[in-house]
């Protein structure tokens, strides 16, 4: 008879290796079941960098910024390997001013600048105005902190998929391409995947949306410093973050990707999306070329008011709605699943619970 554990989770992405990482070093037992491997192609974990920023214009978020922060920085220590990369970050646009009322009610260090001090300090970027400068940010190796999460995730069984679930109270059972897996606790941490996962109950709203991003080359001339991390908050959210170890600049626009199946992604590159990702490198990035030297596709997972969905139902834990915006709070999610998982102080905050949906039904029994 095969061994109940005490939780499996669905998805080796960002959140289901964090969870399994906490969850393991707390001594429990757990399994993680991976449809495909750790980082594959049509994963919204995979790819090179991220940005790590307190700048939301909501204190809860810098807040758990700052908490996630520390967590990174411990991973580190653990691994003996770099994963935050500290960057400066000029945030601008509409939205500047509830960003700089947000950090400083959180009591995050920033610097209001006028737009001839932000061209005077930082000519890589063209801000247009004003901008808010915080030192606290960072890039995060994306690639170098998933295999860190991995390493200490404890069991991981890739090419296996979930195609059913059942909650009969006392334990979940799991329907899976290689078997029935069976556990005391189920964490469903796959991205967009999760909503549709046969015998989930409750339904709840999320989006699936195949998202670009470019990768830009240094111009002829132009000088050896990087530009910093960089975000317009308005009708559209350009981005842009330095790749470490690279004389390569990322960037990309938030949700501005169509609609997808999660199993059906096309993976090349999208004319209009780079046309608008060629456009933001003109109007931002002087010491740029404004052509991409390459771009690639990723997977987002979207509630629709971008909040994230971590929340437990029956001895279902679900871990996703991410948004395009979760990858920074990767160790702290993966703390708060862990509480919900088995039990602990930490907890994620109500607003990130289902019943901002009006749902009330428990996974079904099956």
């Amino acid at each position: 008879m095969a061994p109940v554990h005490d939780v499996a989770i669905v998805g080796a992405g960002l959140l289901g290796l964090a969870a399994a990482r906490a969850l393991t070093a707390a001594g429990r037992d757990v399994v993680v079941l991976e449809q495909a491997a750790v980082g594959h192609p049509g994963a919204g974990s995979k790819g090179s960098c991220r940005i790590f920023r307190l700048g939301y214009d909501d204190p809860e978020y810098v807040s758990a910024a700052g908490q996630a922060r520390e967590l990174w920085h411990e991973l580190e220590a653990q691994a003996g390997r770099q994963i935050l990369y500290p960057a400066p970050h000029l945030t601008f646009g509409p939205h500047l001013d509830a960003v700089h009322a947000a950090m400083r009610q959180a009591g995050a260090p920033c610097e209001l600048l006028s737009a001839g001090q932000a061209a005077d300090r930082f000519p890589g970027i063209r801000t247009g105005g004003p901008a808010l400068l915080e030192t606290g940010s960072a890039v995060i190796a994306a690639d170098t902190a998933v295999a860190a999460l991995a390493a200490g995730a404890g069991t991981v069984r890739t090419g296996v998929r979930v195609t059913g679930i059942s909650d009969d109270g006392r334990q979940v059972t799991l329907r899976t391409t290689a078997g029935v897996t069976t556990a005391t606790v189920a964490v469903l941490t796959a991205g967009p995947w999760t909503a549709s996962m046969p015998g989930l109950r409750p339904r709840f709203p999320s989006r699936a949306t195949l998202e670009q991003v470019a990768y830009l080359g240094p111009a002829a001339g132009a000088g050896s410093q990087p530009p910093p991390i960089f975000i317009c908050h308005g009708a559209e959210s350009p981005y842009g973050l330095p790749v470490p170890g690279s004389e390569q600049y990322k960037i990309g626009i938030h949700q501005s990707g169509p609609p997808t199946d999660p199993d059906g992604q096309d993976q090349a590159p999208d004319p209009a999306l780079m046309a608008r990702l060629t456009d933001v490198a003109r109007r931002h990035l002087p010491g740029y070329a404004a052509e991409p030297v390459a771009a690639e596709r990723c997977v987002y997972d979207s509630t629709p008011d971008e909040d994230f969905i971590l929340d437990r139902i029956g001895n279902v834990v679900l871990g996703c709605g991410t948004s395009g915006h979760g990858f920074k709070f990767g160790p702290l999610f993966g703390s708060w699943l862990a509480g919900l998982a088995a039990g602990g102080r930490a907890l994620p905050p109500a607003r990130f619970g289902l019943g901002r949906f009006r749902t009330s039904s428990a996974a079904a029994p099956g």
